[in-house]
């Protein structure tokens, strides 16, 4: 069962406490979070040193790439830096140059229907092949993901393929659509799904609502390393994953939107249940995977997410700051610090962009934000 609203506002209570005692970073307008760092196993590192991540870390823009996009959710960056980015609403799939910041149009995606957070999500490309686009959208009947060829060669808007659908039938709502794609470590491609607003989907072990997903590039189950051999199911009890990504050890984190509670940083684990929507946050109880890292909605909403420098780098929309949880193993090394309360609005993603780099995309024209002249954009970070 969930717990009940005296623990949550106990826990609220010392949160509070949490904020008020916390201290703020010297530099990238960085704070503290009210949240405990969760004791985990661990072995290996996951900062570059071989050690934990240092408590303090650091986060500047040092540049505005682009500026004037529409409703921009899913990024990709292409083996020449240029980066490919994905408009929700419009459906378009937008090349930027990783240098001067042009826009050029690859194309619109066929099929898209946009309403409240569908659209045209997420983007990936395979290691190696940038002729071949991943897309995670939005139809009439559900959530999807196709395959599109890229050739840049082709006239402009022009350059994308018809969609060869990889994997169909992830529910769809007008809110929770998931919608993050990503190649993995493994090779293979896994996607984050939300439950359509329907918690049951998430502990339906038969739905693709609510879970992380596992596929080969074909959308086939990977007969190894799922919990189920003929399923792309990996993990579960999930209320919507937008964002995740890989330590040098080759873990996987994700972040997930919570309702009234607690949002969540989570380790996954093939075969494990998340809790949603029997628990939120950190319950302790039987059956169900505590999180790493909890806040309060108010404060994160998280959406995307990208390690880098040993630690997890995690935007957040509501909560209009990027947040930094460094890492030691399987476990936080010290408490989140925050980065650019405020100064740009709702933040969308977050993408690995060099060694110590970051692409930060804002979303102020999702129609929740408010936005400003020249948004969206895209910003180029330096972390540490």
């Amino acid at each position: 069962m969930r717990r009940s609203r005296a623990t949550a506002a106990l826990a609220a209570a010392l949160t509070t406490q949490l904020l008020l005692s916390g201290c703020s970073s010297d530099s990238g307008d960085g704070e503290s979070s009210p949240s405990p760092s969760a004791s985990g196993e661990g072995s290996a590192d996951a900062s570059p040193s071989g050690s934990a991540a240092p408590a303090k870390g650091d986060a500047e823009v040092v540049e505005t790439l682009t500026k004037n996009l529409e409703a921009p959710w899913g990024l990709a960056e292409l083996g020449d830096g240029d980066l490919l980015v994905t408009e929700r609403d419009s459906g378009k799939v937008l090349r930027v140059d990783g240098e001067s910041g042009e826009k050029t149009e690859a194309g619109t995606v066929p099929g898209v229907a946009a309403a409240g957070e569908g659209g045209l999500l997420g983007v990936a490309v395979p290691p190696g092949d940038d002729r071949s686009v991943y897309v995670y959208f939005t139809t009439e009947s559900d959530n999807r993901i196709a395959r599109l060829v890229y050739d840049p060669k082709k006239d402009e808007g022009n350059q994308l393929g018809a969609p060869d659908t990889v994997l169909k039938g992830i529910p769809k709502g007008t809110t929770h659509n998931g919608g993050r794609i990503a190649f993995g470590p493994d090779k293979m491609l896994y996607a984050g799904t939300g439950e359509g607003g329907r918690g049951d989907e998430a502990q339906d072990r038969e739905s693709l609502g609510g879970k992380i997903l596992r596929m080969t590039p074909d959308g086939e189950p990977p007969g190894q390393g799922n919990p189920e051999a003929d399923s792309v199911v990996y993990s579960w009890g999930h209320r919507n994953v937008q964002g995740f990504d890989w330590d040098s050890g080759k873990r996987l984190w994700a972040s997930e939107f919570g309702q009234d509670d607690w949002d969540e940083l989570n380790l996954i684990q093939p075969g494990k249940n998340y809790g949603w929507p029997e628990v939120e946050g950190k319950a302790d109880e039987r059956g169900y995977v505590d999180p790493i890292e909890q806040w309060k909605p108010s404060e994160a909403s998280p959406s995307g997410l990208a390690v880098a420098e040993g630690s997890v780098w995690m935007a957040g929309l509501r909560g209009e700051r990027l947040w930094r949880i460094p890492l030691d193993g399987t476990k936080a090394a010290a408490e989140p610090q925050s980065f650019f309360k405020g100064k740009y609005g709702r933040l969308r993603t977050v993408a690995p962009a060099g060694k110590d780099g970051l692409w930060l995309v804002t979303s102020e024209t999702d129609s929740r934000g408010t936005p400003s002249k020249g948004d969206d954009r895209i910003l180029r970070l330096k972390v540490r």
